[in-house]
């Protein structure tokens, strides 16, 4: 192992340590003082903002003077706007209900009860891109679901992170009396600190893995290697299908709408014609794209039908556009060309949408609606970790704090 690899486990194991220890007051924390604590990030993040902003300015000046640019940077920046979204959605998670902790289930042959119960993990990871917000909305997802968590993120974002783990989360949950050690970030760059947060099965069992293409799908399976259970999010790029039926103003405002950022994975990717509509709708939408500064890759394609853009630095204002023989034919590219995150159909026919809908097998799907809803709190007004599109049994779309249990099945007499 190198020295930085040494250094990385040191750290990793030391955050684990430290947030373990603070799992066993957790579980009698009442819900009311979690909530307080939300709250108090919130506040505390306004009061705060001046040395955040400082923080995230260095992390974008070293981005620039690096060369990141366009989408990257984008993801990076904070500013005074997206603090206050930030806030606002901690005091809306602050104030979801929680679901009841146990149910019972059926009663037992014998006079015996059987109850599900809900459990936290414990110690969760999360490992993400350089996406300085992300900090803020896992800690709040493991606060609100009564978990320690240990956090890293790309070295592009270090600066904002600390900024944001020592003089916004730590001091909120010390005052609302919370341990501070529950959330930990791992401070050592680089990548072996990724590597090594995955390979802690007895401290971290699950760690979240937020990032872009193969970097994500790479830890996904050094984890798995050590045993350690993943919520991955790797891929992203969304479809719209504009169907013959399509009300084309709507279509045209549904893939405005669809590209407002893209930088995010949820954003209109591939974009599937109707062939009826191709010779008199394409004009119409090279205008409407190069009013938005998006290209538009026509066919013949010299790549795969969906590479995803978002990720292709330098060539993120693009967009692949490619006709689709019908609803059916346009499920079955999506489910076949892209990631399986989410699709969209435009179509004011109701056989045809449900046809769409039908054969779509990915995580979200839309009709007449923008696949940008995908998210945790457009959907649920509720933060989320990431979205996991596993074609598996278990969490899949975003993942929010009511995702972060473990089920126990108690049998007690009645």
């Amino acid at each position: 192992m190198t020295t930085d690899g040494a250094d990385a486990l040191k750290a990793v194991e030391e955050a684990g340590r430290a947030a373990r220890g603070t799992v066993a007051d957790l579980a009698g924390v009442p819900d009311e003082r979690l909530d307080q604590a939300l709250r108090a990030i919130a506040d505390t993040l306004a009061r705060r903002s001046g040395p955040v902003l400082a923080a995230n300015e260095a992390d974008m000046a070293a981005a620039r003077e690096a060369g990141i640019g366009g989408a990257l940077l984008d993801r990076l920046r904070l500013d005074e706007g997206r603090l206050e979204a930030i806030a606002g959605q901690l005091r809306a998670l602050a104030d979801v209900s929680y679901e009841p902790a146990e149910r019972v289930v059926r009663e037992l042959p014998g006079g015996l009860v059987l109850t599900e119960r809900r459990r936290p993990v414990g110690v969760i990871g999360a490992n993400f891109e350089a996406r300085p917000n992300v900090v803020v909305d896992i800690a709040s997802q493991f606060v609100k679901s009564r978990n320690a968590g240990v956090l890293r993120t790309g070295s592009a974002a270090i600066r904002s992170a600390v900024t944001l783990a020592d003089e916004v989360i730590a001091p909120a949950l010390a005052g609302a009396g919370l341990d501070p050690a529950m959330i930990q970030l791992v401070r050592v760059p680089g990548q072996s600190s990724a590597r090594a947060l995955v390979s802690q099965p007895g401290l971290i069992p699950l760690v979240i893995l937020r990032g872009s293409g193969d970097s994500t799908r790479a830890l996904a399976a050094e984890a798995a290697r050590h045993g350690v259970r993943t919520m991955a999010h790797a891929d992203g790029g969304a479809v719209l299908y504009v169907d013959a039926a399509a009300d084309l103003a709507m279509a045209g405002q549904l893939i405005e709408a669809s590209l407002d950022r893209l930088g995010v994975c949820n954003r209109l990717n591939l974009l599937l014609l109707h062939p009826s509509l191709w010779d008199a709708f394409v004009p119409h939408l090279t205008a409407l794209l190069d009013r938005l500064g998006i290209a538009a890759s026509l066919p013949p394609h010299t790549h795969p039908l969906g590479h995803e853009w978002a990720l292709d630095s330098g060539s993120e204002a693009t967009v692949t556009v490619a006709p689709a023989g019908g609803p059916r034919a346009a499920a079955v590219l999506a489910n076949e060309e892209t990631s399986g995150l989410a699709a969209a159909i435009v179509t004011q026919d109701r056989t045809a949408a449900a046809e769409f809908l039908g054969a779509y097998a990915g995580t979200g799907a839309f009709w007449n609606s923008t696949t940008r809803l995908l998210d945790g709190f457009k959907l649920f007004s509720v933060p989320e970790t990431g979205i996991n599109i596993d074609a598996v049994p278990g969490p899949r779309g975003p993942v929010t704090f009511r995702d972060l249990y473990l089920r126990q099945f108690v049998v007690t007499p009645a």
